[in-house]
């Protein structure tokens, strides 16, 4: 942990340099301890409320922060993985990033059937066996065809199989009165995953450079800094399946206690395998038919309509994930930590905003937290448009040598101004977000009809979709249109990659534009049902 051990101890401070702030030496440590002291308390004031619940909440949270660890430091790879290893161009890598995107989100909407009629448990095996099965073979497939099939399927099918079993598994071993805090404790320990995923993503870089061949002595061969950080997945997952296979089958949480039901049998005669296509065909068929139904009501496209309005800020998660990495490296220079400046930053900073944010907004509309928060964060990216010569004189400053030393760990001639808009775009779009993506979950499970929320919550992903199938290839056009690949990398070689988030803010701002014209819609919603609005 090599910049995050700089950062509390200011190790690099003495033994490359000697600091112009000594304060710093206490400040620094004291601030990382407030705020580990703080994480403990969050998560100790969660499982309080938990205590009694049975141990399979436990474990699939364990498995959460495991799994959102490989999975945050992967996804900063693949773009990467695509263009180096493959050989595709930012637009290719970028499209078949939004092709695997939309093809995840689809594969999620039919899982919750399967994991009713299967079971917990039985679901998060067949994610874990099949991410552990991708994440052992993608790092030494030859070509783009045979990392599909072996990497990007599987991996694809594995995530979605986890993701949504979070919200059943928070259901079922959770009471109605405890569920508030199941999720809670889940989004905090996710993000510290997400968090830790950013870290290794850095590490492994720094520790081996962007084009590096790792030999792998037990097969004989030898894999790329971006394969071998899939290849690390892998091995976190292992923890995960050992965790999943401590859980009980049947575990619920009801109001007299734990209880373990006894679950249906599968298929003819309980086959596993015969089970799970069985019910995969069948969920299929009433997916179509739900599809069917809900699209010919009109109270469901507006529904949609009122979700797709925050699509347009939505899109900057995909640049941060698809466009960041390679901005990053090509701006900065190789072995840059550019995953911690966004997949550090954010996720920490949303740990401790969240439930600050809760705590002082609960009697505040989710519309209008909607409105502030999107237009805080889509209003942030155009920081990152700021000439960074406004931000020179930052640099030879205390506030420098916190950044650039204490937590980048940045020799001397890495340490752009560039940085500094970069890192106030993201902490000020952090802000927003822990306003208004809260609301957004709370907003569509309360507009959903009564009586249809299963159907219309499940549907609500299809903005998303549109939105991922747009991110891909417009990530890409961006990165090809102003920070080539094949230049020397430097910000001089860049003179208009400050278009970049011209482009994504100018995305981004249509949303509270949208949120504020639809006033009356919205608040119509939000005081009833969609329906009455249709």
């Amino acid at each position: 942990m090599t910049n995050a051990l700089t950062f509390v101890s200011g190790a690099a401070v003495g033994s490359a340099e000697v600091s112009k702030y000594p304060w710093l030496d206490y400040f620094v440590p004291m601030l990382v301890i407030a705020l580990l002291i703080a994480l403990v308390y969050i998560i100790w004031s969660y499982q309080k409320g938990l205590k009694g619940h049975p141990r399979e909440i436990y474990l699939m949270f364990f498995t959460k922060v495991t799994e959102y660890s490989a999975y945050g430091g992967i996804n900063l790879a693949f773009v990467l993985y695509l263009s180096h290893d493959m050989g595709l161009s930012d637009i290719q890598a970028g499209t078949f990033m939004g092709v695997y995107a939309i093809g995840l989100s689809c594969l999620a909407m039919i899982v919750g059937p399967v994991c009713d009629t299967i079971g917990i448990k039985k679901t998060l095996l067949v994610g874990a066996y099949t991410l552990l099965f991708s994440r052992i073979l993608m790092p030494f497939m030859p070509n783009l065809i045979l990392a599909t099939l072996f990497g990007f399927l599987p991996m694809a099918l594995g995530i979605a199989i986890t993701g949504p079993v979070i919200s059943v598994s928070i259901k079922r071993f959770t009471t109605p009165a405890t569920a508030t805090l199941g999720f809670g404790m889940f989004y905090t320990l996710m993000n510290v995953g997400w968090a830790v995923g950013a870290w290794m993503f850095d590490t492994v870089r720094r520790a081996f450079g962007e084009t590096a061949e790792i030999a792998i002595p037990i097969v004989n061969t030898s894999i790329s800094t971006y394969q071998f950080i899939i290849l690390i997945g892998f091995f976190i997952n292992i923890p995960d399946l050992i965790a999943i296979l401590l859980m009980r089958d049947g575990a619920e949480m009801t109001e007299e206690g734990v209880r373990i039901n006894p679950l249906a049998k599968l298929g003819d005669g309980g086959n596993f395998i015969t089970g799970i296509i069985s019910t995969v065909k069948n969920t299929a068929i009433k997916t179509g038919t739900q599809i069917k139904n809900v699209f010919g009501e009109r109270a469901f496209w507006v529904f949609i309509f009122m979700l797709f309005t925050t699509v347009f800020v939505r899109l900057t998660f995909e640049h941060f994930h698809l466009t960041f990495p390679k901005y990053g490296i090509r701006i900065f220079g190789e072995g840059v930590p550019i995953g911690s400046v966004y997949g550090v930053l954010n996720p920490v900073l949303v740990v401790f905003l969240v439930p600050l944010v809760a705590a002082i907004t609960t009697k505040v509309s989710s519309y209008k937290m909607m409105l502030i928060g999107t237009f805080i964060s889509a209003s942030s990216v155009f920081l990152a448009v700021m000439p960074h010569s406004w931000f020179e004189p930052m640099v030879d400053t205390w506030f420098g040598e916190l950044i650039f030393v204490r937590w980048l760990d940045l020799p001397v001639e890495s340490r752009s101004a560039l940085f500094f808009p970069l890192i106030f775009f993201i902490f000020i779009f952090t802000i927003g977000e822990a306003l208004w993506s809260p609301r957004l979950m709370q907003f569509t499970a309360q507009i959903a009809p009564k009586g249809k929320e299963g159907s219309y919550i499940s549907l609500a992903i299809l903005p998303w979709i549109f939105a991922r199938a747009l991110g891909g290839p417009l990530s890409g056009w961006l990165l090809e249109m102003y920070s080539p690949m094949g230049l020397p990398s430097g910000v001089e070689h860049y003179p208009r990659h400050f278009m970049i988030w011209v482009w994504v803010g100018s995305i981004a701002i249509v949303s509270p534009i949208l949120l504020f014209v639809l006033k009356k819609l919205f608040m119509k919603a939000e005081a009833g049902s969609v329906e009455k609005v249709a």
